[in-house]
C-alpha cells in the first residue's frame, strides 16, 4: 500500500538529512522533490540548509511550480523548473534529486562523461545551463529520454527514479563510482571492462526487475569517455 503524505514527508526529510550528511550539499543547496498520487508535488524550500528540514517546512507546488501549501514566507527553489521538466519528460519519474557531491561534481566541472556505471547505465555530461533559468531544462531535455543519472556541466548532478529512495540510490551510486574511477585514476589508470561483459551486465538488470532508463554502453564526442 503507498504511504501517506506525512510518511512521504518525512522520507523527504530523511533524504535531506542524509544528503548533508554525506556532505553532498553545504549551506543552501540542492533540492529534492516527490510527486503525488493527486500530481502535485512536495518540494524543499528555497533558502534552506537541507540538515534543518522538518516536515512543517516542505511545500506542495503545482505542475507549473506555484505554492498550494506551506509556510508563510516559503517557496520552492528556482532550480525547481528542472524538476518540473523531468516530470514532464518522464511520466514513470516520482523523484527528483539535484545535489553537489564533491566528486561526481568534479567530473561534471571537468566536462568528463562517466562511463558504463555498472548499477545507473552511462553518466553524461549535460551543456551548461545557467542555473535556475529554462536554459537548464533545456539542456537536460534530449538526456532525459535514455538517462536517470546525469552531471550538469559546471554545476552538479541530477537524478530521477520511480520513487524517492531510487533516485537517492542512484546519487548514492553515482558519488561512490565517481570516488573510485578517481582513485583508480590517481593509480595509474582503471582497466576497462569490455562492451560484452557491460551489455551483459545490463541484461541483468532487466531480470531484476530495474525501473527507469540507463542506457549500457554510450560513446560520448569530445573525448568524455
Amino acid at each position: 500500500d503507498s504511504m501517506n503524505e506525512q510518511e512521504i514527508k518525512e522520507q523527504l526529510c530523511d533524504v535531506c538529512h542524509k544528503m548533508w550528511q554525506l556532505g553532498w550539499v553545504a549551506a543552501n543547496d540542492g533540492n529534492v522533490s516527490v510527486k503525488l498520487e493527486d500530481g502535485t508535488f512536495f518540494a524543499t524550500p528555497t533558502g534552506m540548509s537541507k540538515s534543518f528540514i522538518t516536515p512543517d517546512k516542505l511545500v506542495r507546488i503545482n505542475d507549473k511550480g506555484e505554492v498550494l501549501e506551506g509556510a508563510a514566507g516559503l517557496r520552492p527553489s528556482s532550480e525547481i523548473k528542472m524538476h518540473l521538466c523531468c516530470y514532464r519528460e518522464r511520466p514513470d519519474v516520482g523523484a527528483v534529486l539535484h545535489a553537489h557531491p564533491p566528486v561526481a561534481t568534479g567530473y561534471a566541472v571537468a566536462n568528463k562523461a562517466l562511463e558504463s556505471v555498472i548499477a545507473i547505465g552511462s553518466v553524461p555530461v549535460t551543456p551548461y545551463g545557467t542555473p535556475s533559468t529554462d536554459e537548464v531544462p533545456e539542456a537536460i531535455k534530449p538526456y532525459l529520454q535514455e538517462h536517470d543519472v546525469m552531471l550538469l556541466q559546471n554545476h552538479g548532478a541530477l537524478t530521477v527514479g520511480a520513487d524517492l529512495i531510487t533516485a537517492y540510490y542512484r546519487m548514492e551510486t553515482l558519488e561512490l563510482f565517481a570516488k573510485i574511477s578517481l582513485n583508480a585514476h590517481l593509480l595509474g589508470g582503471a582497466q576497462e571492462i569490455s562492451r560484452e561483459n557491460i551489455d551483459w551486465l545490463c541484461s541483468m538488470r532487466e531480470q531484476y526487475g530495474v525501473t527507469g532508463k540507463h542506457p549500457g554502453y554510450k560513446k560520448y564526442p569530445n573525448g568524455q569517455n
